[in-house]
């Protein structure tokens, strides 16, 4: 084997044999590199893009331009490879696929539940996500045991963390599984349920949108918090992950993260003073 491909080396040197020979055994070898090593040989980044998930991802439809926190993040995760940004449209069930297929390098804004962690890796938090609830005017809850009562009505979207929660922490109360999380938007607003159960940063965005819909609270006894990643392909060479770690963790503790996802919220109609002051990110 190694005295054919060597002949073939010497063919195409010399002329005898088409350039194609070489793309091939090329292309093999580009399969078996790390991200690493991938962007830093065609100066890429390639992202999972989102269309219409702010405060994380804009795009414009007229001029097909991208915004949003996950946008800013990953222009400044670029700059530290010196590369540009290549958006690969998804979603945030597909991004999962896409990195397992290598088709992009990093998903933003996943949980890192156990089954997902099967298949993909993750890196430190981009933020700690809290949950709490949007509650119709003129019911103030401030704890789960505010709404786990016979005659509250709760709605979730189904098979979410948000169904989990409910069923977990006011499993008294009537617990409705709406298909989307639009379906219990609608049911808030048209008053067939008293809170619709989110995670904070969803909340303010549907908040953004819809003024009227209510108040956002935390709950509290207990505060349920997730961390929110970035997904990552699993691979043995740990560079990327570890810069992409140090990325994270300076631009946390600096609160950069923090001016990014405030921007990507204002970018969805929701206002600075709104968010509670008790959210981290």
């Amino acid at each position: 084997m190694t005295n054919r491909i060597s002949r073939r080396f010497m063919a195409v040197a010399a002329g005898v044999a088409p350039v194609a020979a070489l793309v091939g055994a090329a292309h093999a070898q580009g399969a078996n590199e790390s991200t690493f090593e991938r962007i830093n040989r065609t100066k890429t980044l390639r992202i999972a893009a989102l269309p219409g998930e702010l405060p994380y991802f804009q795009k414009d439809i007229a001029t097909g331009e991208w915004s949003g926190a996950a946008i800013s993040m990953a222009l400044d995760i670029a700059k530290v490879f010196d590369a540009k940004l290549e958006y690969v449209e998804s979603t945030y069930g597909n991004s999962v696929l896409d990195l397992q297929a290598n088709k992009v390098d990093l998903a933003f804004a996943l949980n890192p539940t156990p089954a997902r962690a099967l298949a993909i890796g993750f890196t430190h938090p981009m933020i700690i996500h809290p949950f709490g609830c949007i509650a119709r005017k003129g019911f103030s809850p401030t704890t789960w045991e505010d709404l786990n009562k016979p005659e509250i009505r709760v709605a979730c979207d189904l098979g979410s963390l948000h169904e989990t929660a409910a069923r977990r922490f006011a499993p008294k109360s009537q617990i409705t599984a709406f298909k989307t999380r639009d379906d219990c938007i609608l049911a808030l607003q048209s008053g067939r349920v008293d809170v619709d159960i989110l995670a904070a940063i969803l909340a303010l965005t549907a908040l953004g949108k819809n003024p009227n819909l209510g108040t956002f609270v935390l709950l509290r006894d207990p505060i349920m918090a997730l961390p929110s990643s970035l997904g990552i392909r699993r691979e043995p060479d740990t560079r990327f992950v570890d810069v992409i770690n140090a990325w994270l963790d300076f631009n946390r503790g600096t609160a950069q993260i923090r001016e990014w996802m405030l921007q990507g919220l204002e970018k969805a109609g929701a206002r600075r003073e709104d968010v509670p002051k008790e959210m981290s990110f």
